[in-house]
């Protein structure tokens, strides 16, 4: 996906393995580490929701941000996007959480790190290890080469991304994260999907399928 093939992910590849050797767990497993550009390829980008890193928790992550694989109870960010989709778009909550559909429909769901370190107090634990570079570069790339994106830019570490967008033809929604922390303080009511599909339809793409 990379603009200029100058992304070097070597780095954290490498910082990885030196976890893995150490004898840690990484999350998710190796072969969806890039599951959100597999699934997503640039030629199809049409949103990117920028998440943090993957759940640390034990086989919850499948390499798209904020989806979950596990077992109920949903992660209480997920739940509350599911309930500003539900206030949104008056669509009842999924039962699960897995969002490829979404992906599969050109909604990039990026990480800004691709890997964690497994275990319920882990999360961040990866955000160093040199992803931001690779993850930055793709951002660069979908605001340089796709004519009309949606950036869903959630919480300060997101925006702090937004100089990376060429605002004059891409779309930024940028809101409170949905974590419990802080839902209340701006993600609730910021109707982010109606207005990702009202745009995208002004510009004649076809609308997500939230």
């Amino acid at each position: 996906m990379p603009s200029s093939g100058t992304v070097r992910p070597e780095r954290a590849c490498a910082a990885v393995d030196a976890e893995v050797g150490a004898g840690h767990v990484v999350a998710p497993a190796p072969e969806q580490f890039l599951a959100a550009l597999a699934l997503t390829p640039l030629d199809q980008v049409r949103v990117v929701i920028l998440g943090q890193d993957p759940y640390p928790t034990p086989g919850h992550a499948n390499g798209l941000a904020f989806s979950y694989v596990g077992p109920p109870p949903l992660p209480r960010s997920l739940v509350n996007i599911y309930k500003e989709r539900a206030e949104d778009l008056r669509l009842a909550a999924p039962i699960g959480g897995d969002l490829s559909l979404w992906a599969k429909q050109g909604v990039l769901l990026l990480n800004t790190a691709l890997t964690v370190r497994e275990g319920a107090t882990q999360a961040g634990s990866h955000l160093k290890l040199g992803w931001r570079a690779v993850t930055d570069e793709i951002l660069s790339a979908v605001s340089l080469r796709r004519p009309h994106v949606v950036f869903m830019l959630w919480g300060l570490s997101a925006q702090a991304k937004r100089a990376l967008i060429d605002e004059s033809k891409h779309l930024v929604i940028a809101s409170a994260h949905p974590s419990p922390l802080s839902a209340r303080r701006g993600f609730f009511g910021s109707k982010p999907f109606s207005q990702a599909n009202a745009w995208l339809a002004g510009k004649g793409e076809k609308p997500i399928a939230w």
